[in-house]
């Protein structure tokens, strides 16, 4: 376990922060676990992790949960999921890592700007938001930034925000993670990274609920996001370095 005991970590942390930014733990994880392990390998246990974690959230922040929108947003989101899974065997590695730090960082400017709040609460923009989000999670390991600017033009209270995203990412990183175990990419191996994954799940999601009762969640966002911001411009210099 010694390899893995850093990503472990980052697992951890990421965790944490995720549940309290509500944009989930991917979108900082990603790129973060990618500099030190392959990036296959990353999605891969990212996907047998999230379900974990969605599992976990669900049950802690399960006062309520809006089911028009776990149905507008979740169904595209988790068609498409599978496709943006499916062209990552196709597409070179380097590709797909230089398109998500980019992405990334594109949506960190445009959170931290405030144009977010703009976007308008249309049924619409729920079935374009899950298709996008669903296709970058499969693709690039991360689609929740998206989710939650679609989320938030809703104003949903925030156990409600986070309940609802969960199970929209449940069925999302459930359908990505069997394509990435067919396509190689979480194997036999990695098996034992499978308990840890749980109880960094559970942990996590739970330091991140009492976190998030002790910190106005607005300010944490834009720290949350300035940390994005920042992972992704540094990845993005080391590929073109």
């Amino acid at each position: 376990m010694g390899d893995y005991s850093l990503f472990l970590f980052l697992a951890l942390l990421a965790e944490i922060i995720g549940t309290v930014s509500g944009f989930g733990s991917s979108i900082l994880f990603v790129p973060i676990a990618s500099i030190f392990l392959d990036f296959k390998l990353v999605l891969g246990i990212t996907a047998i992790f999230h379900v974990f974690s969605n599992l976990a959230k669900i049950y802690l922040f399960h006062e309520g949960i809006d089911k028009k929108i776990v149905i507008k947003l979740g169904v595209p989101a988790v068609i498409f999921v599978t496709i943006g899974a499916l062209l990552t065997n196709y597409i070179p590695q380097n590709s797909i890592e230089l398109a998500m730090n980019m992405l990334i960082l594109a949506l960190a400017i445009y959170l931290i700007s405030g144009h977010a709040r703009s976007l308008q609460k249309t049924n619409t923009n729920l079935y374009v938001g899950g298709t996008i989000s669903g296709f970058l999670a499969g693709l690039i390991g991360t689609g929740g930034a998206v989710r939650g600017i679609v989320l938030t033009a809703f104003g949903l209270e925030k156990n409600v925000f986070i309940a609802t995203s969960a199970i929209i990412d449940l069925g999302v990183d459930s359908s990505r993670a069997a394509v990435y175990i067919a396509n190689g990419y979480f194997t036999k191996e990695h098996l034992i990274l499978i308990p840890f994954l749980i109880l960094i799940s559970i942990a996590g999601s739970y330091l991140g609920k009492l976190v998030l009762r002790r910190i106005p969640e607005k300010a944490f966002h834009y720290v949350v996001l300035s940390v994005i911001g920042v992972t992704a411009l540094l990845q993005t210099i080391k590929y073109f370095w």
